[in-house]
């Protein structure tokens, strides 16, 4: 196993064309759930200039406006002119009915225990959990100062501080490691998109330096040093950007989604999926039980695997892995993972109240998630951040 290497990850703004569409098919998500916390439904995006088109398969008592969810989630975002905007932009529709009987029958907060036996997976998924404590969110450093560059570069826009941004932008973050621990900040990309009358690249290196790079790091123990590379929109300046001059589609930015591909993640999207999808509630489960592995400090670092088939309620496979930094033996942590998680399908969804969360949240649950990652969040309170089984597993 490598000790010392260099590791990279990015992060995108809400703009970005791929998060735009990931924000529009939770967005219908929450809608669904909203008005029918028993509602199936699976709702897939994808976006180019001057049209957006929705595909949805769904069994619920509501019939929530998709064109209009869109059209607000792409004005949120900030395209409200130019080549593609919320006012103007084609939204076309494929919405496909399937039979209420596949709605969900129950309520899973109504169950007794025993019946949570009787609602297996619908899926087969292998799912990976990971968490560390290199950050206080306990995700990788470079996925987390991406993130936070991200944010601020958004910010710095919304804020009128940067009003030449344009929406579409991305961040990349590279961390030296020795022992497997960050050393160093090695480089920092940002790329973002801005209007025709907005400033030249020396400008943009000052400004985004001054409004988004130095305040982030400010607030972080490890800093750039004289020998980090900066690079500001390193292949020229972008007019315009977004949908309108490279295409997004739902699911494609799964690393950005959970780890930033440090650690493993499954091929499956997580945004567009109701709580019956095991391929999305277990990605929270296995993220849970690794983060309370390391708050209980078992170890360093830990991954988590669970893998389930289609029928079976238990998850067929559990394992976990502290990649040589675990205080006790791998297999122990193990034993105490399995006796102290409920990893079947139903009671993930009861203890993470995925059904009822839209409803309960001003401006929805899911969509919060669909920028800036599902995982080390700690902005909005997420059940599957919570450490209350690290004394059990002590």
């Amino acid at each position: 196993m490598k000790r010392d290497f260099m590791f990279t990850s990015e992060s995108v703004t809400e703009g970005h064309p791929d998060k735009l569409c990931d924000q529009i098919s939770d967005a219908i998500v929450d809608h669904y759930l909203q008005g029918d916390p028993l509602a199936r439904v699976a709702a897939e995006c994808a976006a180019a200039s001057g049209v957006v088109f929705i595909a949805t398969h769904a069994a619920s008592t509501t019939h929530p406006d998709l064109a209009e969810i869109a059209r607000g989630v792409i004005r949120q975002a900030g395209y409200t002119e130019g080549e593609f905007n919320a006012r103007d932009c084609a939204v076309m529709i494929n919405q496909s009915e399937l039979p209420m009987g596949t709605r969900q029958a129950v309520d899973e907060l109504q169950l007794d225990e025993d019946e949570f036996d009787l609602i297996p997976a619908r899926n087969q998924a292998t799912l990976f959990g990971h968490a560390c404590n290199q950050t206080s969110a306990s995700i990788p450093l470079p996925l987390w100062l991406a993130h936070r560059l991200a944010r601020r570069l958004a910010a710095a826009r919304l804020e009128h501080r940067l009003d030449y941004l344009l929406p579409d932008g991305t961040t990349q973050v590279g961390v030296e490691y020795r022992d497997r621990r960050p050393s160093r900040i090695h480089s920092i990309t940002l790329t973002t998109s801005q209007r025709a009358d907005g400033a030249g690249l020396a400008r943009l290196r000052d400004d985004l330096i001054e409004h988004v790079i130095e305040p982030v790091f400010a607030l972080e123990e490890l800093k750039p040093d004289r020998h980090t590379h900066v690079f500001i929109n390193p292949d020229g300046l972008h007019i315009g950007g977004g949908p309108a001059q490279h295409a997004g589609l739902t699911g494609r930015k799964n690393a950005i989604d959970t780890y930033g591909g440090y650690a493993r993640h499954s091929g499956s999207a997580l945004s567009g999926k109701d709580p019956a999808r095991i391929d999305r509630v277990a990605a929270y489960a296995a993220r849970h039980a690794a983060r309370n592995v390391i708050a209980a400090g078992l170890a360093d670092e830990c991954e988590i695997l669970l893998s389930y088939s289609i029928g079976q309620v238990q998850p067929v496979s559990l394992q976990v892995e502290t990649f040589g930094t675990g205080r006790i033996d791998d297999e122990e942590i193990t034993r105490r993972v399995r006796e102290s998680f409920d990893f079947r399908p139903a009671a993930i969804v009861r203890d993470f109240n995925l059904r009822h969360l839209p409803g309960a949240l001003k401006g929805g649950f899911y969509r919060k998630l669909a920028a800036y990652g599902h995982m080390g969040r700690m902005d909005i309170g997420l059940p599957w951040e919570r450490v209350e089984k690290a004394e059990a597993l002590k």
